[in-house]
């Protein structure tokens, strides 16, 4: 009886061994390699019946990653995995948090999934702005703080939230609550190639990978070809960026997304050499020794007119780039509630914004072509 228990008991256990191994194998057979190339933030990496997308940089600084399951019907996700919030996809229900993420819905064509946002003025996209009309999609209050009651009623697929720190406790309210979120760190990508390939994670949400790749790819071809075609003049004209507020000079420092692209343009952006993807806070003074006599003047966007701008600051003019008329601003295009479209669509579309500097910093490179974000400021 001994001797039976023993054998049956070594069966149990080569059998739970060989079972392992077979899961083990089925995983690493089906793996298919990271889709991400650009984006420092997250991965992406598709199984039979299922991806596992792992977000690694949310914010600044982040003490951990956050790693998500997106399930196809009929799907089989191993038991090891079962520890993390599991997603349905296609999905059917979305509430976005950014207005960075609207633009990806409506390249999808998902659009009309969006359930609900925090303070819908904010939105620029013209159908999006329909939806809200038609009453659509609800108002959710403040982003730190949503209203969770809303949001149960809604029982959206999943929540795309956001962070700025290690506090994350307004994210775990709503998943106590039984909500499904997940992160997304595009505003703290570096480079804009890297924000627009976020695109990547709503086409697995939406089960429409092969399609945000094409989006993606074209995307990156354009931006690509687009920097090859500023290289070819000669000329490099120095920039000035941003403006005061209140009692200091905001600028973008040197590794930043702006800056970037304004080394892409072909520019000699005048603080390219700082490091560090924030902004600077400096001086008036500091900013005019250096930047007096800067060829263009490229604003942060608070500003429409050459009048607000003196009536904001009267030493604005002894700028060189101003009294050329070499200011620029994204300020013009608004939605019909206010938002800026720049703010909105500028991350997801570097090849526009990256064509329009072109346009704006040697004109004759881009025949025909007529500035989409960007407009002279007078």
């Amino acid at each position: 009886m001994k001797f039976t228990f023993k054998i049956i008991l070594i069966l149990a256990i080569l059998f739970s061994f060989v079972q392992c191994k077979k899961e083990v194998k089925t995983i690493e057979n089906a793996i298919v390699s990271d889709e991400i190339q650009y984006a420092k933030g997250f991965s992406l990496e598709n199984y039979e019946g299922y991806s596992v997308v792992t977000v690694k940089n949310p914010w600044p600084k982040a003490t951990k990653t956050y790693t998500y399951i997106l399930k196809k019907e009929n799907g089989v996700v191993p038991d090891s995995l079962n520890t993390h919030t599991t997603i349905t996809v296609p999905i059917k229900k979305i509430v976005v948090t950014s207005t960075t993420h609207i633009p990806s819905l409506e390249m999808l064509e998902v659009e009309k999934t969006l359930v609900g946002f925090p303070n819908l003025d904010y939105i620029s996209s013209e159908k999006v702005r329909a939806l809200i009309d038609e009453k659509k999609i609800k108002e959710l209050g403040a982003n730190q703080a949503l209203n969770i009651e809303v949001l149960i009623d809604l029982q959206p697929d999943v929540i795309i939230g956001y962070g700025i720190d290690n506090d994350t406790k307004s994210l775990e309210n709503l998943e106590n609550s039984g909500l499904k979120v997940l992160l997304n760190g595009d505003w703290n990508e570096e480079t804009p190639l890297g924000k627009a390939e976020w695109i990547k994670l709503f086409g697995a949400l939406y089960d429409k990978q092969d399609k945000a790749k094409k989006l993606f790819s074209i995307i990156e071809k354009d931006y690509l070809n687009t920097i090859e075609i500023a290289k070819l003049d000669s000329v490099t004209p120095t920039i000035l960026a941003g403006d005061m507020f209140q009692d200091k000079w905001y600028l973008p420092k040197g590794t930043s997304w702006g800056s970037i692209l304004l080394k892409e343009a072909n520019a000699n952006y005048l603080w390219a050499y700082t490091s560090g993807t924030g902004s600077l806070s400096l001086s008036f003074e500091t900013v005019y020794e250096k930047a007096k006599e800067a060829d263009f003047w490229i604003t942060s966007g608070q500003f429409s007119t050459l009048k607000e701008m003196m009536d904001a600051n009267p030493h604005y003019e002894q700028f060189e780039a101003f009294k050329k008329g070499n200011v620029y601003s994204f300020a013009g295009k608004k939605g019909k509630t206010g938002g800026v479209l720049y703010y909105e669509l500028a991350p997801n579309r570097p090849d526009m914004v990256l064509k329009d500097l072109v346009k704006i910093l040697h004109p004759d490179l881009l025949p025909g072509y007529e500035p989409f974000f960007f407009e002279k400021i007078k």
